[in-house]
């Protein structure tokens, strides 16, 4: 008999626990997975992000800087970045499904009681301790799918997976910036509360249980022993730092783009300037396309495209036109969401062992880059604005397409990559 979390919630099971079959594109149990993984991710991206376009807010409310207001952003992704791993080890004894559940009732209650937060102090513990409570679903998530998934349905699924995240963040930004203007900040953060209760009801009942899943204690020896091998790796280690590079770009430009769009010559309201963050749609068609070619024409071959894509459209947000500004943010977050689709599935591909633990590395220096990235280019934007932001995040890009390129001569290790 194995052993489980107790469940918050209870609910019949969304697919048959007995049948060993891999899940496949177009049956009933791989569209009841993706489902809960889509909503889930959606909710969890939402209380994570939701905040972003408040950050003006909370520099008027609490007489902070630019800088200091990232705080509400990074201190949630630098503690979901620190809780990866701990998070991985918990869902090897006790299941992916329980530790993705608890994930998101946590989440959500954590959200609701930063709603009423007396100080900008108590609102960075709540969310620092919300990022601590999310880390127990993204590399969970994907080590659900590698597991559970056939190879050549991986990469279709985590697309949806990452397309849910899109969609997440669009609709926490909107939600946050449109209740915002018509209450209070206050008011948003318990909206995303409400969503992320409603997420783990759906998430209860659709997902199928784990088929391949075999708990085992933890084990330092052998964990570090699978650490060393990841990181001895001859790709691995370079698609975590990717991940580092690309997530804190995409993160700074979202942190500082309701800073210069409030300003001269645009004076965009929180309202209009949260309809600017609806580019996120783009994310989600960018994530499951960026997918799908990678399982057509092998990820090496196009991820370096998709990061000169997201280099591309940064430089057009450097245009006095705020048409060009958001064709240049479209281009962006496209690029972006593709090339974490097509890395993140890479991760799980590649890993020949200690799947959980890979994606946990990966999405530990994705979430780094979100962090401190997100932070230090606020300092750019004290030196020279948006200038100095743009500047900053494209010699990092620059970098970025350098090591996507070097991908290229990666030899697979498995036959699908």
């Amino acid at each position: 008999m194995t052993t489980a979390l107790p469940s918050p919630l209870t609910a019949p099971p969304a697919a048959d626990a007995t049948s060993t079959e891999p899940l496949r594109a177009g049956t009933a149990a791989y569209r009841s997975a993706t489902l809960a993984l889509f909503f889930s991710g959606l909710s969890a991206f939402a209380m994570l992000y939701g905040p972003q376009p408040l950050m003006p807010v909370f520099s008027a409310d609490f007489n902070l800087s630019p800088a200091a207001a990232s705080g509400v952003i990074s201190a949630a992704t630098g503690a979901l970045a620190l809780g990866l791993i701990p998070a991985g080890i918990v869902a090897q004894r006790f299941g992916p499904k329980p530790t993705m559940l608890w994930s998101l009732v946590l989440s959500a209650l954590l959200t609701l009681l930063a709603a009423v937060a007396p100080n900008y102090g108590t609102v960075l513990v709540l969310r620092a301790l919300l990022g601590l409570a999310l880390a127990g679903l993204p590399a969970v998530a994907m080590a659900y799918l590698s597991q559970e998934v056939e190879a050549g349905s991986l990469g279709r699924a985590m697309g949806l997976l990452i397309a849910g995240n899109a969609v997440g963040g669009l609709f926490g930004r909107l939600v946050a910036a449109t209740v915002t203007d018509w209450s209070s900040w206050r008011m948003a953060l318990a909206a995303l509360g409400i969503v992320g209760v409603l997420a783990a009801l759906c998430f209860q009942r659709c997902l199928p249980p784990s088929r391949h899943f075999h708990p085992s204690r933890f084990d330092a020896r052998t964990m570090l022993s699978d650490l060393q091998a990841h990181c001895r790796d001859k790709g691995l280690p370079w698609l975590f730092l990717l991940g580092f590079l690309l997530m804190g770009c995409f993160v700074s430009l979202y942190n500082y783009l309701g800073y210069r769009l409030a300003a001269a010559p645009f004076h965009l309201s929180q309202g209009q300037i949260g309809l600017v963050f609806s580019l996120y749609l783009v994310g989600m068609f960018g994530s499951t396309w960026g997918g799908k070619l990678a399982d057509r024409f092998g990820r090496r071959h196009v991820l370096w495209i998709l990061v000169a894509a997201m280099a591309t459209g940064l430089l057009l947000t450097l245009a006095p036109s705020l048409p060009v500004i958001i064709v240049g943010i479209a281009l962006f977050t496209f690029g972006f969401f593709s090339a974490h689709s097509v890395a993140s599935s890479w991760v799980g591909r590649r890993a020949s062992h200690a799947i959980t633990l890979a994606s946990s590395l990966y999405l530990c220096a994705y979430y780094l880059g979100s962090s401190l990235l997100g932070s230090a280019s606020g300092l750019m934007w004290h030196v020279d604005g948006w200038h100095g932001v743009v500047a900053l995040l494209a010699s990092i890009l620059l970098i970025a397409v350098v090591l996507a390129l070097s991908l290229r001569k990666l030899l697979p290790r498995v036959a699908v990559v």
